[in-house]
This record gives structure tokens, sequence and C-alpha cells, in this order.
């Protein structure tokens, strides 16, 4: 019996992909209704048919025109192709020669798993697109069902399938752009503004990097209803809400204060009304200098570990040669997550730890792997990534370049979270340890893997579903102090002002106020570190949401009153003109040309592995 399909599939990981190999949709789903897998005679019905090789799939071509069917779309990966054939032709095509599987041709919604190639529809085990630049001639069908039952209650529960709804997942990124399958009422609730940008009132919550979109796509992307046969997008987990904090500005350019002041938000207001921020995404990381029991960031992801919240971290994109991962996913409570590489293959036999996936060391590396290579995902036309790697844009049915292709851990991690959600919605009563315990105890092991880069395996979220919840309340390692440097969290990672060359560093953040760890520690292990909208001691901030001018809820940002490291110029002069119309941004192409130096995502995008 064929095994189910499995989830498998960086800021640190997010890459836009222009080169032809694996693309990994997460969701592009067909709106139509199941095929049975053996319907009446009279019934033409919707199938994938998966041969031994080329000439087996034109020989079966054949028969199905013979028989009265019809060829939809090649799918030359997996030497086969989509057809509708009359219900009586189906026992004759089985038994034919060549012919290695007939699977139903259905609606379906991917939660991870089922992989989306260039010519069409296919969720058998991981599929891996060799052809990922040809034409898609029919965008608007799926080449299986879940499962040899074709059933869409794959988990084994009495209800129909998760969808991780009510479950809130956190994003700390560069912000959430308005796009189809983001821009559902309630889909993204934007917490508070703390990039660079937030003091441009046409820049604040948007992003004008495009690394916050696609990952906001692969966690829980959701298109509103679409016509019968037309494709659509979901993501992992399409119930799920959003809450976008954005702390990263056009060039990705951030600062640790930034993101720890984030993580401190998410923490206080976990549980405000309508968010239930259960799960923490966190695609970056830095070159901290520092040990984890010491470095304030991994502080607080392990602050907000201990507060129910399940953090997912990338484990970093400097290869199979580094025996650091970066941090926070050094802190050993959180999830750490590492990318797979399919290697264009359908089955899980050959798969690899991509060559970009840090490799860590025997005291701490990724925990487990999740598809990192090629993801397809939600574009935000205009940003940086997007201007720059033009590419990797694809295409749907209506030639429109809605989706975007990337590589990284950034896009592993993403897919966990998502996963994650599924999972706390099926058992909302699962600690954080729990959940990483049922994610290694179920992962697939990858065969020959170098068992410190590979971690326990491949994720399998439909086996996590269906294992009995652990007796499990706790993880051995040393609890954090945080009371190390902000300047030795940042690594070689800093902001610098480019009219005047200097370089934010030392104890002190964005606004310039002096850090101290001994007196922020206890407010961040409890959840206090924010008073309103001030934190460290400067407003950073408004203090709560509105939605009644957007419609959407937002939190309200404020002026900030002293200089900072964004400085007045962001709405008095580089980046003022830029406009979002819904279609992307109006102003020139966005560059690295007002932040300088090395930031957390930036010194990935030209490297090998992307190319």
């Amino acid at each position: 019996m064929r095994k189910r399909p499995t989830v498998a599939p960086g800021w640190l990981g997010c890459v836009a992909s222009g080169m032809t190999g694996l693309a990994v949709a997460v969701g592009l789903t067909a709106a139509g209704t199941p095929a049975s897998a053996d319907p009446g005679s009279e019934t033409t019905v919707d199938v994938v048919i998966r041969t031994e090789g080329p000439v087996e799939s034109r020989a079966a071509q054949d028969l199905v025109r013979d028989g009265g069917g019809t060829v939809r779309s090649p799918l030359p990966l997996i030497s086969g192709f989509a057809a509708s054939v009359p219900g009586g032709l189906l026992p004759s095509l089985r038994a034919s020669a060549g012919v290695a599987e007939v699977t139903p041709d259905g609606s379906v919604r991917m939660k991870g798993d089922s992989w989306r190639n260039d010519s069409g529809w296919n969720s058998v085990d991981d599929i891996k697109d060799s052809a990922a630049d040809e034409e898609d001639d029919d965008d608007s069908r799926s080449g299986s069902s879940w499962g040899d039952s074709g059933s869409s209650n794959w988990w084994g529960g009495d209800d129909a399938e998760p969808t991780g709804s009510g479950i809130g997942v956190a994003l700390i990124d560069s912000g959430v752009a308005p796009v189809p399958g983001l821009d559902k009422a309630g889909k993204v609730v934007h917490g508070p503004d703390l990039s660079f940008e937030s003091q441009a009132p046409n820049l604040r919550q948007m992003d004008t990097f495009g690394h916050g979109t696609h990952m906001a796509g692969i966690i829980a992307g959701s298109d509103a209803a679409t016509p019968s046969g037309e494709a659509r997008f979901d993501g992992i987990a399409p119930g799920a809400r959003v809450i976008s904090l954005k702390v990263a500005a056009a060039d990705g350019a951030t600062d640790v204060s930034q993101v720890i002041a984030a993580i401190d938000w998410v923490v206080q207001h976990r549980n405000d009304t309508g968010l239930n921020i259960r799960v923490l995404n966190l695609s970056f990381g830095t070159d901290s200098v520092q040990d984890a029991r010491l470095d304030p960031l991994s502080y607080a992801v392990e602050a907000a570990w201990r507060k129910g919240i399940v953090v997912v971290v990338a484990v970093g994109n400097d290869g199979a040669a580094a025996d650091r991962v970066t941090m926070p996913a050094a802190n050993p409570f959180v999830i750490t997550v590492g990318a797979a590489d399919p290697n264009g293959t359908m089955s899980r036999s050959d798969d690899t730890v991509a060559t970009f996936s840090t490799r860590g060391n025997a005291t701490r590396h990724a925990d487990l792997l999740a598809a990192g290579r090629s993801v397809v995902s939600l574009r935000a036309p205009g940003s940086y990534v997007d201007a720059n790697f033009p590419g990797a844009r694809m295409k749907d049915k209506a030639g429109k370049e809605r989706f975007l292709r990337g590589s990284g851990t950034s896009q592993a991690a993403a897919v966990v979270s998502g996963s994650v959600a599924l999972l706390l919605e099926q058992r909302p009563s699962l600690t954080p340890n729990q959940v990483k315990k049922l994610l290694m105890d179920t992962a697939d092991p990858l065969t020959g893997a170098d068992p410190i880069s590979a971690g326990a395996g491949q994720l399998d979220i439909a086996s996590a579903m269906k294992a009995s919840t652990p007796y499990y309340s706790t993880q051995k390692g040393i609890a954090a102090t945080g009371l190390g440097t902000l300047e030795g969290s940042r690594g070689s990672a800093h902001v610098a002002d480019s009219d005047t060359g200097e370089v934010l560093a030392g104890e002190r953040d964005i606004f310039g106020a002096p850090w101290v760890g001994a007196t922020w520690a206890p407010l961040a292990r409890d959840g206090r570190a924010w008073k309103g909208g001030s934190w460290n001691g400067n407003v950073w901030t408004g203090s709560t949401f509105d939605s009644a001018a957007t419609g959407a809820r937002t939190w309200v940002s404020v002026p900030w009153t002293a200089r900072t490291w964004s400085g007045q110029l962001w709405t008095a002069r580089t980046w003022s003109n830029a406009e979002w119309d819904g279609t992307g941004w109006t102003a020139r192409t966005w560059s690295a040309r007002t932040w300088s130096a090395r930031t957390w995502s930036s010194q990935h995008w030209p490297d090998s592995p992307w190319q």
C-alpha cells in the first residue's frame, strides 16, 4: 500500500529561487468535487496516471484516447499525466503494462501534504518538479486525493479535517502585504510595527522586503471562495490567524532589540481577545557570539516557550560545514527546523538534508526537517525580493504572476509552524514540550543521512496527529538567564546610518537607550516587559488596537520622538513616494542603499544554493 503523503516539503532562509527544479506549492488547491475511486462505467472521472517511464506514459495516453477519454495535462516528473476517462476504462487502464498507479483527481486542501508542479497537481508522497518552468496548461486540476481512499479526513479523526481554526500564529518578520490569500477579514492581525518604516504611514505594516508575506502564505494563506474548477491557494493551516509583527525594513535590516521587543509583545498579549497566540514563527537568526544560556534573544524565546507558546525557529542557512546553529535556534527548548531536499524524485527514500541547511553539532542541531527547497507561496509584488529575483515568480491560471518560489530553512520553519497549528486545533491542551515530542517521535528518519544535520527526520504531521499524547512535561537543559549582551547577540549583524556611517552597536537599543539585562530579564520572564506602548523606557508604538478606520485589526502606531536609527528620513526623503496600490509598489525598486551593513537575510540571497 502506498504511503500516505506527509509533510516534508531563510531573513534567514527565505530565498527566492529562479532555478529550474522542485516547486513545492503550499496549498494550491482545486475547488471541485472529489472523484470516487471506482465510479460507474458511464461516468467520466478525472484521474492522475503515473507510469514507469516516458514510453509507457505515451502508450497510456493512447489508451485513454482510444477509450474515449481526454488527456488534460502532462506530468513529466512522474512520467505521467492528468486525464478525464470513462469509469469503465479504469480496470483496463490499471492493468495496462507500464502503468504504476491510477489515482482520483479531486478537491483537496493541502496541509503541507500536496505538492504542486507547474504542469498539474499531485499529492503522491512528495512531488518534486523537475520541469518547474513548463507551461501550466491546466492550473485548475489536482493530481491526486489525500491517499488511497481519497478521503479528506486524512488524519483519522471523527470530524472534518483540521485547518488550524482558532489558533493564532505570531509571525515576527518583515510584515504581511494585503495580497489575495492573506486579505480576508480576520486572517491577518497587525500587531505593532517596530520596524524603521513604522514612521511612514504609507509603509506601516507593509511587507516591503517580501519575506513575511511568503512565510504567512505558507503558514496560513487562504483564498476566498473560488468557482468550481478554479485553482485556489491554501497554506498549511488555512483556518489559522496570523499575528504579524513587522520588525524588518525593505532590505531586511533590523536590530536584535527590535526582535526582542516583538517577542516580549507576543508573550504579553498572547491571550488578548481574538488572538490566542499558541505558535511563534521566527524564520531568521543571528551569528551570536555568546552561549544560549546568556544570550538575551535566546532568553526571550525561552520565556515565550515557558508561557505556553510553541516557538519554531529556522536552524540557519550556513550549510554542512557550519558547526554552530544561529541564534535563537541554539536555545535547547524551542523547535529548531532544518530543510529537506527531495532531490527531484517522488519517494522519500532518496531525500537528503538540503545543502544550505546548517548542520550544527552534537549538542545543538535541527530537531527535525521540513521541506525547504523551492517552496511556492504568495508573492509581495514590488518588494525587494520580488524586484531582485524575477525568475522566482510563478503564474496562476489567469497568467498573473501571483506566486514566488523560495528556498531556505525559513520556509521549512513556516511549514512546521502551520503544522503545529493543525495539531493544536486537534488537541488544544498540548504543551509546547508535548508538541515537540510528538513531532520528533513521529518524524520520518532520512536513510543514510548525517544524524546531526537531519535530527529526528522529516516532519510527518499525519502521523503526529494520529499518535497518542505523550506523558511528557520537561526537557533537559539549563535555563537561560538573559544576562548576556545585546552586542554579543548581534554577532556580525548590525544596522548603520548610511548618511553618517554610524553603526548601532554596544549595549543600547534603537533609541539609544541603555540595555540592562538584569532589569529586563525578570520582566520578560513574567510577561511585563511592555508598559502600554513603551519598552525599555521609550515609547515605541501605541497601546491599543484600531479597526475603525481600516476595517482590519491593527495596532495603533505613534511618532517616535527621539532620533532613532531610522531617523526622520523614511518619511521625509527616501520612501515617502511609495504607495501600495494592490498590485505592487508604485515607487522605484527597493534597494538596500538606505540601510547598509550585513542584515540577517540579505547575505543569503545571492548564494549558490539559490541559483
